[in-house]
C-alpha cells in the first residue's frame, strides 16, 4: 500500500516511491531510504511529501504517519493505483523506448519497440492525463531524451486519436514521436546537458539534431515519410521563421504540426535547469498567444486532454 507522508517525519528504513518536490531538485525515486545523507537532502529540498510504501519499507510506517497533523488526508485506494500504474506504464514505455534507441545506435531499427514504447505512453495519458503529465517531470538528467520522446509520443498519439484518425496512422504518428529527437543523441553532452546559456557556436550543433536524425533514420533504412518529415521538420513554424528549411503554412503537414505542438508542451510543461515547470493551462494558453507560430485548432484539443 502507498500512502502520503510529510516530509519531516521521513525517516531512514522507509521506501520511497516518489518525493513531490516542486523546485524539482531532488528527482529520485523508487528507492530505499537508507543513508543520513539521502535524508538530509530531501530534508534540505523543496519537498513537500513522500508517497511510501508501506509494504516495501522496512519501518512501520503506520506510527509515522500517525504522527501526521490532523486533518493530514491520505489519498483514495482509486488515486494510489491509479498513480502506481501510471509510473508503471512509464517506466514500461521508457524501457520499450531505451531498448529502441539502443538498437538505432547501433544500426538496427526495431520499429516493434518504438511503436511499443509509443503505445504504452498513449495509453497512461489516456487512462490519466495528469498523472501522466506529473510523472513525466520526473526527469532523471541522464534519461530527459528518452522520456521526452516518450511523453511526446503519448501526445502525439492521444492527439491523433482526437481528430478521429483510424489506429494505423494513430501507431505511426507515436512512432514518429517516439524518434523525432533522435538527433539529440549526435549532439555531444556537454553542449545537450549545458546549464547555462548556448553560444552562437553551440546553438548551431543544437539546431542541427533534426537533419542529424533525418540521416540516421535514413542510413537505417526508415522509409516512412512521416516520420522522416516529422523528424527532420518539427522545429517549422507555421510563420517561416522555424529551422531547418523555413517552411510556411501548408508546406508543413499535419503529423509535423502535431509533433510541433506536442513538442513545445512537453518542454514547457518540464522542468529545466533555468526555469520551473508550466502548469499544463499556462501552456497552452502561451502557445495559442503566439502569433502564427503553430496550429491553433490543435494547441486547442491538445488542451481539451487536460480538461
Amino acid at each position: 500500500m502507498i500512502v502520503r507522508l510529510p516530509k519531516n517525519l521521513a525517516q531512514t528504513g522507509i521506501y520511497v516511491e516518489s518525493v513531490d518536490c516542486p523546485s524539482f531538485e531532488f528527482s529520485r525515486r523508487r528507492f530505499m531510504l537508507e543513508t543520513q545523507d539521502d535524508l538530509n537532502a530531501i530534508m534540505s529540498s523543496s519537498a513537500v511529501e513522500l508517497m511510501v510504501s508501506q509494504t516495501k519499507s522496512r519501518i512501520d510506517v503506520a506510527a509515522l504517519i500517525r504522527r501526521a497533523p490532523s486533518g493530514y488526508v491520505q489519498p483514495t485506494p482509486t488515486q494510489r493505483s491509479l498513480k502506481a500504474d501510471t509510473i508503471a506504464a512509464i517506466d514500461d514505455a521508457m524501457q520499450s523506448m531505451r531498448e529502441s534507441v539502443e538498437g538505432l545506435m547501433s544500426g538496427t531499427l526495431d520499429m516493434g519497440k518504438a511503436g511499443a514504447a509509443a503505445l504504452a505512453a498513449r495509453r497512461s495519458l489516456e487512462t490519466a492525463p495528469d498523472l501522466f503529465l506529473e510523472v513525466s517531470r520526473l526527469k532523471e538528467k541522464h534519461e530527459e531524451t528518452y522520456l521526452h520522446s516518450v511523453a511526446v509520443a503519448g501526445l502525439m498519439g492521444r492527439l491523433a486519436e482526437q481528430l478521429d484518425m483510424d489506429d494505423a496512422m494513430v501507431e505511426e504518428i507515436g512512432r514518429a514521436g517516439i524518434l523525432h529527437d533522435l538527433g539529440k543523441l549526435l549532439i555531444p553532452n556537454a553542449i545537450l546537458n549545458k546549464p547555462g546559456k548556448l553560444d552562437k557556436a553551440e546553438w548551431r550543433v543544437i539546431r542541427s539534431h533534426p537533419v542529424l536524425g533525418y540521416q540516421r533514420l535514413l542510413e537505417l533504412g526508415e522509409t516512412s515519410d512521416l516520420i522522416l518529415d516529422v523528424c527532420r521538420l518539427h522545429h517549422e513554424a507555421l510563420d517561416g521563421s522555424g529551422y531547418p528549411l523555413r517552411l510556411r503554412d501548408d508546406e508543413i503537414s499535419l503529423a509535423v504540426r502535431i509533433c510541433t505542438v506536442c513538442d513545445v508542451f512537453d518542454a514547457l510543461t518540464s522542468v529545466r535547469p533555468y526555469k520551473k515547470a508550466w502548469s499544463s493551462s499556462e501552456a497552452i494558453n502561451w502557445m495559442y498567444d503566439q502569433n502564427n507560430l503553430f496550429d491553433r485548432k490543435l494547441v486547442l484539443r491538445l488542451g481539451s486532454l487536460f480538461g
